[in-house]
């Protein structure tokens, strides 16, 4: 990814704020579901936001710029105000994935907009902005979607098991940074999280632009 920035400077006119929003928007989401099933804690630490200066991971950041994959900055909340721990924490965790899926879907009705009726200027402008935030939402989305801590799919699939499975799963947590490592880091020209979910994304991606 770094090197398409040196190809290609323009991509990085379009990339950093594509990518910062997309991150601010799985954010948000997290922050407003958890508001919502009665934690406060997100919003009160200024997380219900857009604003993807209030969301940045230099870490998670890093990660995507050298490795494709990366993260923001987790939104907290307290299981002690929820109704249902478990189940609102796979809610709250499941937010942010929607969120993307739902912004690639509703980026890809506009492309096909534009498509089917150009606007001149705007449509070949808006076309490769638009076909790029459906690409990385996709990408982010998917990758949190992984049942590794502190991915979101961690939490959601603690969320489905049942309470004993679910305790035994939870111990696998402190090990989480360890197994995403492992899974990011390449073998040969790839790594084993690259074969594991770019089917995934090739097929929503084709499917969406």
């Amino acid at each position: 990814m770094l090197q398409q920035f040196f190809e290609n400077p323009l991509f990085l006119v379009v990339f950093v704020p594509v990518l910062l929003f997309t991150i601010a928007i799985h954010e948000y989401a997290h922050a407003r579901m958890a508001d919502y099933l009665g934690d406060p804690t997100g919003r009160l630490m200024g997380r219900m936001t857009i604003n993807p200066l209030a969301h940045i991971d230099l870490f998670g950041l890093l990660f995507l710029f050298l490795f494709g994959f990366g993260w923001g900055k987790p939104v907290p909340f307290d299981p002690f105000n929820l109704k249902n721990p478990r189940r609102d924490a796979a809610i709250i965790s499941l937010a942010g994935p929607v969120s993307n899926f739902t912004a690639a879907i509703l980026c890809s009705f506009l492309l096909k907009l534009i498509t089917f009726f150009p606007l001149g200027i705007i449509s070949t402008i808006g076309s490769p902005v638009l076909q790029i935030i459906i690409s990385f939402n996709i990408l982010l989305g998917v990758f949190n979607l992984v049942p590794i801590a502190p991915l979101d799919g961690f939490k959601i699939v603690g969320g489905i098991l049942p309470e004993k499975k679910a305790h035994e799963w939870y111990q696998l947590e402190r090990y989480g940074i360890i197994f995403l490592l492992v899974l990011i880091m390449p073998v040969g020209r790839t790594s084993m999280l690259t074969l594991l979910i770019m089917p995934i994304i090739d097929f929503l991606t084709r499917l969406l632009i």
